[in-house]
């Protein structure tokens, strides 16, 4: 079973920018697409990004234009590059491995993934 650990959050202002990296062990992550969602306290998880095996992207309505997901197949490192951060983007981050099927749905943009595992989640708060 593949392991994600992130890294990378903080505390930014409105219009700043933050990088996060997730670093996956484990299986090897070529087989899954990798993705990002995001979540609150008592609040549904939502789907950021994901990036797929022939490198395309699927970006959520609200972060698109301004987040960019990319992956290192050969450092196995996945990451999301978060500029132009507003105060609704503060929520807890979460690397995910993606598959195609599965009862674990996660929708990101227009494409329902499945999601098979995730990291410990790292904090992103954004003051206004």
């Amino acid at each position: 079973q593949v392991q994600l650990v992130e890294y990378g959050g903080g505390s930014v202002q409105a219009g700043g920018s933050l990088r996060l990296s997730c670093a996956a062990s484990g299986y090897t992550n070529s087989n899954f697409c990798m993705g990002w969602f995001r979540q609150t306290p008592g609040k549904q998880r939502e789907g950021v990004a994901a990036i797929r095996n022939d490198g395309s992207t699927s970006y959520a309505d609200s972060v698109e234009g301004r987040f960019t997901i990319s992956r290192d197949n050969v450092k196995n490192t996945l990451y999301l590059q978060m500029n132009s951060l507003k105060p609704e983007d503060t929520a807890m981050y979460y690397c995910a491995a993606l598959s195609h099927t599965g009862e674990n749905i996660l929708q990101i943009g227009s494409t329902v993934f499945n999601l098979a595992a995730w990291g410990q989640g790292t904090l992103v708060t954004v003051s206004s």
